[in-house]
């Protein structure tokens, strides 16, 4: 093969399909490999072309986002029995610490939610507090359901998995007090003018849109921030990695450490409070 061709991805696609992937990783594969073809241009696909990919993401991206896409095209590879075009990831030294830039405070948190309530966005205010309040994924918002909020449980299914997500006595009061003021008869709580179950882009654009008011900056201010927050909550108080790792569904507790990594001046603190310097 010396292009990628339109019967070569919609193949990878049902496959990924069969494979049981959901269907953001699909779109994000997919995503990927139409990228490659783009830079490719007349290009063959060989080895040689993938490692001058490879330079040219290196130049454009972070080593996590590069090892992303590396991850996607190793699997379309895969998948075309094409081993020896699999290109090797990035190693990256495990981080200590979160990036004070880029994590969500509390206070910051709370400021959100007074920008949404000042603007009169009833539906981003809960919103925002249905996932601070269970650390649910962006993704997994259409289960909070009408029927959900009254049981007070949610049942998710996110990439083949079932685990029950437990809502707060408080938020479910919340809940069913815009659900009745919207006269919302059953499922999605959460949904567009069209009653459909809101996008990640949706979402995206009505947090972006309060940025200013709330004086948080932009680049901490998106759905995933708010999983990020509720798991070093729960941490600080429960210190439980865990029960953790079952509520956010991690299969390993090792993805659930980057939720709870701390900022280093969290940490300078902390040793600074141990009493071991004496002036």
């Amino acid at each position: 093969m010396h292009t990628i061709t339109n019967e070569s991805i919609n193949g990878f696609k049902l496959y990924l399909y069969e494979e049981e992937k959901s269907e953001n990783t699909i779109d994000k594969y997919i995503r990927d490999v139409r990228c490659l073809r783009e830079w490719l241009g007349e290009d063959t696909l060989d080895k040689h072309a993938l490692l001058g990919y490879k330079k040219a993401l290196c130049e454009k991206y972070a080593p996590r986002s590069v090892n992303s896409v590396l991850s996607s095209l190793n699997a379309f590879f895969e998948f075309l029995n094409r081993h020896d075009l699999k290109v090797k990831i990035l190693k990256i030294q495990r981080q200590i610490f979160a990036d004070k830039e880029k994590e969500l405070t509390k206070a910051e948190y709370e400021r959100l939610l007074t920008a949404a309530k000042n603007k009169r966005n009833e539906r981003l205010y809960y919103l925002m507090q249905t996932i601070g309040s269970t650390g649910i994924r962006i993704s997994e918002l259409k289960f909070i359901t009408c029927e959900a909020v009254n049981a007070g449980c949610a049942v998710i299914n996110c990439k083949g998995k079932l685990r029950r997500v437990y809502l707060p006595n408080q938020l479910c009061k919340m809940l069913k007090a815009y659900i009745k003021t919207h006269k919302l008869k059953g499922g999605s709580v959460f949904v567009s003018r069209n009653g459909n179950p809101l996008d990640r882009s949706n979402i995206w654009r009505m947090l972006k849109g309060i940025c200013k008011d709330a004086h948080v900056s932009c680049g901490k201010v998106f759905p995933h921030n708010l999983r990020h927050l509720f798991a070093r909550t729960f941490y600080s108080v429960q210190k439980d990695i865990v029960r953790l790792a079952d509520i956010l569904g991690h299969s390993s507790v090792n993805t659930t450490r980057i939720y709870t990594m701390e900022t280093g001046e969290i940490h300078r603190r902390q040793i600074q409070n141990l009493g071991l310097l004496i002036c």
